[in-house]
This record gives C-alpha cells, sequence and structure tokens, in this order.
C-alpha cells in the first residue's frame, strides 16, 4: 500500500502561526551566477508548517525535542472524523466521536484541512480546550495532531498545550488530511534532530498509509 503525504508543503506563501517567523528562501549559491551549484537558504520558525511540539514550549524545563520518543511518533493512528465540529473539542466531544480504546496515537480530521486552500494564517481553525487534552492524557494518549497549525484554540494557547506537554503526550500539528477518510493507518513521522536546547518543536514530514 502506498504512503499517502499528510506534509504540509514548505513555502514562502505557506500560512504561519500569527506572530511566529515566516517562511523564506534565498538562492545562496546559483549555477546561474557562475557558482559550483545550486544552493538554497531556507529561514523558518521550528513550528512552521507540519512539525511536533516538545515540552519545553510551554513547560519551563521541559524536555526538548531531541528527547521525543520514535516509538511515539511511528505506528497505529487513527484519523478521527471531526468534520462537523464547531468550536473547541471538549471532553464531551471526544466521547460522542467513538474513538477506539486501544488507539493510542489520534489525528483530528476537522474543518480545519479546507483553511489550507485560503491564503494567509485564519483564526477560525477548531481547536482542542483543556478538558479535552485532559480526557486524552487520561486515556493514555501518546500522540495527538490535529489538521492546522496549532492543537490548541487561537488566543487560549496554554492550558491545553501545558496538559498535553506536561504529560507527555506528542503534539503533531500542522497537518494537511484532506485527502485523508477517517479511520485506522500506520503513521510514520520523523522530526528533525535538532541538538539539545534549541527543539522546542521541530518540523516533520508524516505520511500515513492504510492498514493490512
Amino acid at each position: 500500500m502506498d504512503w499517502l503525504d499528510i506534509s504540509a508543503p514548505v513555502s514562502p506563501s505557506m500560512p504561519t502561526f500569527e506572530g511566529d517567523p515566516p517562511v523564506d528562501f534565498e538562492l545562496a549559491k546559483s549555477l546561474a551566477r557562475g557558482d559550483v551549484c545550486n544552493l538554497t537558504r531556507i529561514d523558518m520558525g521550528a513550528h512552521s508548517g507540519t512539525h511536533i511540539d516538545a515540552p519545553i514550549h510551554f513547560v519551563a524545563g521541559g524536555s526538548g525535542s531531541e528527547a521525543i520518543s520514535l516509538d511515539a511518533v511511528i505506528g497505529p493512528a487513527w484519523v478521527v472524523d471531526a468534520r462537523d465540529q464547531r468550536g473547541a473539542i471538549t471532553a464531551d466531544d471526544l466521547a460522542r466521536l467513538a474513538i477506539p480504546r486501544e488507539e493510542t496515537r489520534i489525528l483530528f480530521r476537522t474543518p480545519n484541512s479546507r483553511l489550507w486552500e485560503v491564503p494567509g494564517f485564519q483564526t477560525s481553525f477548531v481547536g482542542l480546550d483543556v478538558s479535552g487534552a485532559e480526557a486524552l492524557v487520561a486515556r493514555r494518549t501518546t500522540l495527538v495532531g490535529i489538521d492546522y497549525l496549532s492543537i490548541a484554540p487561537f488566543g487560549d494557547p496554554t492550558p491545553t498545550h501545558r496538559a498535553l506537554l506536561s504529560a507527555g503526550v506528542v503534539v503533531l500539528e500542522g497537518l494537511d488530511l484532506r485527502a485523508i477518510e477517517p479511520g485506522p493507518y500506520e503513521l510514520l513521522c520523523l522530526p528533525l534532530k535538532i541538538a539539545s536546547g534549541s527543539g522546542d518543536g521541530a518540523p516533520a514530514r508524516a505520511v500515513l498509509r492504510t492498514l493490512d
């Protein structure tokens, strides 16, 4: 079965979270200018596009992205059908979404997916409120992902992030799930290996394939 790419393409035109550094490409060396090769300089924030959040992003003294276990980002995952969600996802919403109890990697496909088709950053995205985050922690979730640039609702980022990251839940943001049907998959997500002290987040390539 072919892998399905759920990563957002990185480009200067991609939306970035409000206040984050924009993405910029510059041709540092150019064959057309007589250089030996083409070489592009990329300037971007660690939370651009598809990326993981490390505990230190919101938890003082927390670990960096280099400490994220590969076991957490590789393995079975469940894509939740939350396309009808209105407002933040709460603990009560999780109960009605009928996520199998055995699933520990959970990816939310929400109305956010259409926002990738809208230029610029959109503040109307669906996030997870603190009650939803605490419910995921209680069910021993190892990874939670969502189809826009933050797991938390716009304007209230701290409670949700702290609840998840302080419990060691890997947060995977900026997924593109437009072509993905809800259900079971195998997830492969590899964040960049960023040196200790600098990894509050790490860009990642994330792919899925259906389970046999």
